[in-house]
């Protein structure tokens, strides 16, 4: 059988350039290129980068929608009371209706009543499924990425090869070069 050959990854650290064009009244984004395969390897040469993705204009009011809209979409509610046809017991009336000076009532069951039913509590389970505009979803991933690069917390590597298969490896290099507790890798 054939094997099929694969073609390395380039070695220079220089990326290939944005494909899309980038209008002539803007100026592309410059970030550092970093290198995984020592930990003082670190800036090896610099990328330009979209500046409609990576130069937008932080919107936090976009950014707040996004984030409740992903917390929010996949969850349920499970809360459910029962209201005073579905508590135990109640089906006879406790006492009649005029002549005994007490107030009239129905049922034990009431609202009203300690051990009764509840009024207007939750049914469940309750979905908070909605779906956000496309336009939105993506203005806050722009804005989240400008963010992030402002900030100098995203990082963009060369290649994604490693020295080693151990994972304490990346965990050591996370830890020196001050990335944080939490990194995502990503590979496009």
């Amino acid at each position: 059988p054939e094997k099929l050959l694969l073609s390395p990854l380039p070695r220079s650290p220089v990326l290939r350039a944005c494909s899309v064009p980038v209008p002539a009244h803007r100026s592309p984004v410059q970030a550092w290129v970093e290198s995984l395969r020592h930990h003082d390897d670190e800036r090896r040469g610099l990328t330009d980068l979209h500046p409609d993705v990576f130069a937008v204009r932080p919107r936090l009011d976009i950014l707040h929608t996004v984030a409740m809209w992903q917390k929010n979409f996949k969850r349920i509610s499970y809360a459910k009371v029962k209201t005073r046809a579905e508590v135990r017991g109640g089906g006879r009336k406790p006492w009649r209706q005029k002549g005994s000076g007490r107030a009239r009532h129905g049922s034990i069951r009431s609202p009203l009543w300690r051990g009764g039913g509840i009024a207007h509590g939750p049914r469940g389970p309750t979905s908070y499924y909605y779906m956000l505009p496309m336009k939105v979803r993506v203005l806050g991933l722009k804005v989240a990425l400008t963010v992030k690069l402002m900030q100098d917390d995203l990082h963009i590597v060369d290649s994604l090869e490693i020295p080693t298969a151990d994972p304490q490896y990346l965990l050591d290099l996370a830890r020196y070069r001050h990335w944080g507790r939490s990194v995502l890798i990503v590979d496009v």
